[in-house]
């Protein structure tokens, strides 16, 4: 029997290791996407933001948030404050059996949960870009991931108030992707737009992406990595039943993406009259955030049809937010605030256990707490050491102004 626990327990903390680490190839995908949807003059800085909110997330996570997040009573609506990450699980409580032995290491679920902080702050890099100071952008970053994303996690996955609520939201759509795009909106806001995007007498002026083979890569990387994402939110794999379930995960995960870049491209065609690609990529994410709440409960073609939705909505959001002039290069808020919104309403068609209540208080409580303190910290570093970079620096563009190199030099010359 001791070895068959063994054994569990090293399979179930191997699936939960090789997910995060899909997760984690998601910040690769993110960079790859907003470095080709950005222009030429501000790609080198874009790559920068992303691979240090990462390095960030990771010390911030380590040092306070998860300590934060998995360490308050149950119910409750603040959490307890601490340090680190507790220690690892002995091997007499996992021999024990029953249903209190851990199933996987404690290390394996701190690497899996980091890699989702870093990805919602991910989210936010992309709808200010081109115009964003950097070092103001990654102290918003220390904030963001060491305490306002974990604080509303630990209403729900860490046992608070909106999991005593019913509040159901099995990988994030709402936690992660309604969150992330929620600090996104607050920076969008008091950063205002770019120059040049709108026009006096009301025009909206597209500004094109310099890379859209990187963009496409970034999508394809990102579709990879959410297998990662709700494939290892079911957290074990080592019985019949679980096994099913996260195979029924997979081909749900794949189907609401298929159902969504499919669904944004014939939107697109109808109201452009043409195959817009960047409409595609942002439908394909759009239907991965849309399931995202609930991947394992539905079948493959009701998933389909959730995702689809999510690029329908996703393709409307993008041109009302432009309509508003809310100026975000990527589509982000679009993408994991709207749908992220749908993709929580949509597990009351899927779950016979979820509540209206319970998920509207979800979307309530989670876009209210990180709008607000985003928008507090947004405010506070405009004023103590300002947002933006100057008109200057924002024609010239932020690679030579935060960097100080291009990411696509055309000449160089050297002196013999």
């Amino acid at each position: 029997m001791e070895d068959i626990v063994q054994i569990k327990y090293a399979l179930d903390t191997f699936y939960f290791l090789i997910c995060g680490a899909l997760v984690m190839w998601m910040a690769a995908g993110f960079a790859m996407l907003e470095a080709g949807l950005v222009r030429a003059k501000n790609t080198t800085e874009i790559l920068t933001k992303n691979i240090t909110l990462y390095a960030i997330a990771s010390v911030m996570y380590l040092v306070v948030g998860y300590y934060i997040m998995y360490s308050g009573d149950e119910g409750g609506i603040m959490p307890n404050l601490g340090v680190l990450i507790g220690a690892e699980n002995a091997p007499e409580d996992v021999l024990a059996g029953g249903d209190d032995a851990p199933y996987y290491s404690a290390r394996a679920d701190f690497f899996f949960q980091v890699v989702f902080v870093a990805t919602a702050m991910s989210i936010v890099s992309g709808a200010v870009a081109e115009r964003m100071k950097l070092f103001a952008f990654l102290t918003f970053a220390v904030i963001m991931t060491g305490f306002i994303y974990p604080i509303q996690g630990y209403w729900s996955w860490g046992g608070g108030f909106l999991s005593e609520a019913g509040f159901s939201d099995f990988a994030g759509s709402g936690i992660v992707h309604l969150a992330g795009a929620s600090a996104a909106l607050a920076g969008v806001l008091v950063l205002g737009p770019r120059k040049g995007k709108y026009g006096s007498s009301g025009q909206i002026n597209a500004i094109p992406g310099a890379n859209l083979p990187l963009a496409t890569l970034g999508t394809f990387i990102l579709w990879l990595g959410w297998f990662g994402f709700n494939g290892g939110s079911q957290l074990i794999v080592s019985n019949i039943a679980d096994a099913n379930a996260v195979a029924q995960v997979f081909v749900n995960t794949n189907a609401a993406a298929a159902g969504g870049l499919i669904g944004a491209l014939i939107v697109a065609r109808i109201l452009f009259g043409k195959a817009d690609l960047t409409m595609a990529l942002n439908g394909a994410l759009a239907g991965l955030v849309a399931i995202t709440a609930d991947p394992a409960n539905p079948g493959g073609f009701q998933a389909t049809l959730i995702g689809a939705a999510g690029g329908v909505l996703v393709v409307f959001s993008i041109l009302a937010l432009d309509k508003i002039k809310i100026d975000d290069p990527v589509g982000a808020i679009s993408v994991h605030g709207v749908v992220g919104i749908w993709g929580v309403l949509a597990v009351l068609f899927t779950n016979g256990d979820a509540t209206i209540g319970g998920q509207l208080l979800g979307i309530v409580s989670i876009f209210l707490w990180v709008f607000i303190t985003s928008l507090i910290i947004w405010t506070i570093l405009k004023a103590v050491m300002g947002i933006r970079v100057t008109e200057e620096e924002e024609y010239g563009g932020v690679d030579l102004s935060e960097c100080g190199m291009e990411a696509y030099p055309e000449f160089t010359s050297s002196k013999n």
